[in-house]
C-alpha cells in the first residue's frame, strides 16, 4: 500500500472550503501523524493510538471526494478523542465513540461546510452513528454524487433494475434479486449461488441482447 505524508497546506486540497482551520486545530493539538493512502477496498480510513512517546496515526484514502474525506477524517478523529478520554476501557464503536462523533458532526455541520443534501443525510449519522461506512447507505449514495469523475458504464446496485444482469469488478455475472433488509440478494449465473450486495456496490449493467 502506497501512502504519502501531506504537509498542512497540501491537506487543504483534500478538504471542503472552510474546513481547513478546524481540521488543522485537531491535528496540531493532538499531534496527529496523518497520511493519505491510495484506495483501499476494505476501509476508507483508520486510526492507531499513540504508543510510548509516539504520535496518534490516522490514514485516509486519497481517492475520496472532499466531503467524504472530511466525514471519514471526523470518524477517525472521534476514535482519537475516545482514546484520549477513555483509553482502551470502552468499545471501539460504543456509546462513548458515538457521542464524540455526533458532536464532531454537529460542529462541522453547523459551520455550513456541506451542501444541503449531504447535511440532511448527515442527520441520521448525528443521531445514531454507524460503526462502518457501509452502514451509512443513504449518506454514501448522496456522497457518491459529488465524486469528480464517475466511471463510465458503472452504476451502484440500488440503480440496477431487479432481474437485470450485472458484472462485478472481478468479472462474475449476477442477476439482481430482491432486497433483504439492507442488502440485495443476487444469483451468480455460472454457479447458481446466492450472494448479497450492498446498495452502494459499483457494478456494470449488462444490456440485454436485441
Amino acid at each position: 500500500m502506497s501512502v504519502s505524508e501531506h504537509p498542512m497546506q497540501a491537506l487543504a486540497a483534500f478538504l471542503p472550503e472552510g474546513s481547513f482551520e478546524k481540521v488543522v486545530y485537531y491535528i496540531h493539538h493532538y499531534k496527529v501523524h496523518l497520511t493519505i493512502s491510495k484506495q483501499r477496498k476494505s476501509v476508507l480510513g483508520d486510526y492507531r493510538h499513540a504508543g510510548w512517546g509516539g504520535n496518534h496515526r490516522i490514514s485516509i484514502n486519497g481517492n475520496l471526494n472532499k466531503y467524504e474525506f472530511l466525514i471519514t477524517l471526523l470518524h477517525e478523529l472521534a476514535h482519537l478523542l475516545a482514546y484520549e478520554q477513555h483509553r482502551n476501557r470502552v468499545e471501539p464503536h460504543g456509546k462513548e465513540w458515538k457521542h464524540i462523533y455526533s458532536g464532531l458532526l454537529m460542529d462541522f455541520v453547523a459551520s455550513k461546510l456541506f451542501p444541503a443534501d449531504i447535511e440532511q443525510a448527515l442527520q441520521k449519522s448525528i443521531h445514531n452513528p454507524s460503526a462502518t461506512a457501509n452502514g451509512e447507505t443513504d449518506l454514501l449514495l448522496v456522497l457518491r454524487k459529488y465524486n469528480p469523475v464517475r466511471k463510465e458504464g458503472v452504476q451502484v446496485m440500488t440503480e440496477v433494475p431487479e432481474g437485470a444482469l450485472f458484472q462485478t469488478e472481478n468479472g462474475k455475472i449476477f442477476r439482481k434479486g430482491a432486497k433483504r433488509r439492507k442488502r440485495f440478494e443476487c444469483t451468480e449465473i455460472k454457479t447458481g449461488l446466492l450472494y448479497t450486495f450492498s446498495p452502494v456496490t459499483e457494478v456494470r449493467l449488462i444490456e440485454p441482447e436485441k
